[in-house]
């Protein structure tokens, strides 16, 4: 099913242009860093103007802002203040890149515009952190990973402005295998579970321009491993376990970030089709709904008959469209993403191997036409996705 018309990216491939996306190299020799000194640095460059020239630097990738920040501390400054992105937002330009963690506690990101990988720093974490299961969120600049310490529940913050990471601030009701989406700043976590296994309804919304939490209203149904996406403006929760944790439920809900309200929408995701040989199992060991949202509308792998599917709104039923990448295996769901990209569907695995695997990353473009998978990159590492998100900024 996959149409390569490009050459994979492989492991190793353009490792100077990887070291320019970094932020971490910054210090030049002295000599250098005279010679790109200004006499005005507020100026940045002198006869262009600071106005101009901070335009000038939003119309850049984003994958050049290491070699910009590395030119003086003016650059830097403007770089790691965060000062870019928020003209890029009123500009209307934003790039999509994806992060993932195929070993413990080492992500990566990749850039799907000019085909580069970057490797990020590793977390400074106890074990236990470090081996707990894990979930992932990209907001704004940040990437938020989410875990379970010795004795709590805990988050790490990556930014993009800095290259590095800190702690972040915690939830109001600490929470694990909770949906949750992100809309530029803001992100909305919902449902999940509570340190002693209690089954949550409650629901929080992030701003990563304060980094605080604020409690929002909760959801008519707990649940507990549900996936969630944004769509026309709101806030959809599909899926997961209510509080009998018996069977999967099939209601989804929608939250009105306007009216502050949720409404319930019944068989918004069915059972799985009795023709997998996995509905057998019990609904903890599947993995939440593989969702994603693509100019507003909704689509979903179906993992366990390998197929697309789309969402009908006016109808509220699914729809199959075509085959998934046949290299993107999973265990019940677990071990590949199904992320949205811009204005592409991105299915992101790779087969079973033992030894040292390869991670592919398939993308297609929703149309009226075939599903048609291209192989955008490929990298040597683990085939098995634990974690996986996208941010736009």
């Amino acid at each position: 099913m996959a149409k390569q018309d490009v050459k994979p990216l492989e492991d190793g491939e353009n490792k100077e242009e990887n070291e320019n996306m970094s932020l971490a190299k910054v210090e030049q020799p002295d000599n250098l860093r005279r010679a790109g000194d200004l006499s005005e640095p507020r100026l940045l460059i002198h006869r262009l103007g600071r106005d101009m020239t901070i335009i000038c630097l939003a119309l850049c990738s984003r994958s050049d802002y290491g070699s910009i920040a590395s030119l003086n501390t003016a650059f830097r400054s403007v770089v790691r203040s965060g000062e870019l992105y928020r003209l890029r937002r009123a500009m209307g330009i934003v790039e999509h890149w994806v992060y993932m963690c195929c070993n413990l506690l080492e992500w990566v990101a990749f850039d799907p515009i000019r085909h580069r990988w970057m490797n990020l720093p590793k977390i400074i974490c106890n074990e236990c952190f470090m081996c707990s299961d894990k979930e992932s969120l990209g907001v704004g600049t940040e990437l938020l990973v989410f875990g379970r310490e010795i004795i709590s529940l805990a988050i790490y913050k990556y930014s993009i402005l800095t290259h590095s990471w800190t702690t972040g601030t915690s939830m109001d009701t600490p929470r694990c295998l909770f949906g949750s989406a992100s809309l530029g700043e803001i992100a909305i976590v919902a449902g999940g579970c509570d340190p002693l296994g209690n089954v949550l309804d409650s629901a929080e919304l992030y701003d990563s321009e304060t980094g605080k939490w604020m409690t929002i209203p909760s959801l008519n149904k707990a649940r507990k491993m549900c996936s969630a996406v944004f769509m026309d403006g709101k806030f959809y929760v599909i899926g997961g376990i209510g509080i009998d944790n018996l069977q999967a439920l099939t209601c989804g809900e929608v939250y009105d970030l306007k009216t502050k309200t949720w409404c319930v929408i019944p068989n918004m995701y069915p059972e799985r089709n009795e023709e997998a040989a996995e509905e057998q199992l019990p609904p903890s060991s599947q993995a939440p709904p593989l969702v994603a949202v693509v100019n507003n509308d909704l689509y979903a792998a179906d993992h366990a008959l390998k197929v697309l599917k789309k969402y009908n709104k006016e109808k509220n039923l699914w729809v199959t469209l075509g085959q998934l990448p046949e290299r993107a295996v999973s265990m019940n769901g677990w071990g590949i993403a199904f992320k949205s990209c811009g204005n592409k569907l991105m299915v992101i695995g790779g087969p079973r191997t033992y030894g040292k695997g390869v991670v592919e990353i398939n993308s297609w473009v929703p149309s009226d036409g075939p599903v048609e998978w291209n192989l955008l990159a490929r990298k040597s590492s683990s085939s098995f996705v634990y974690n996986c998100t996208v941010m736009g900024c």
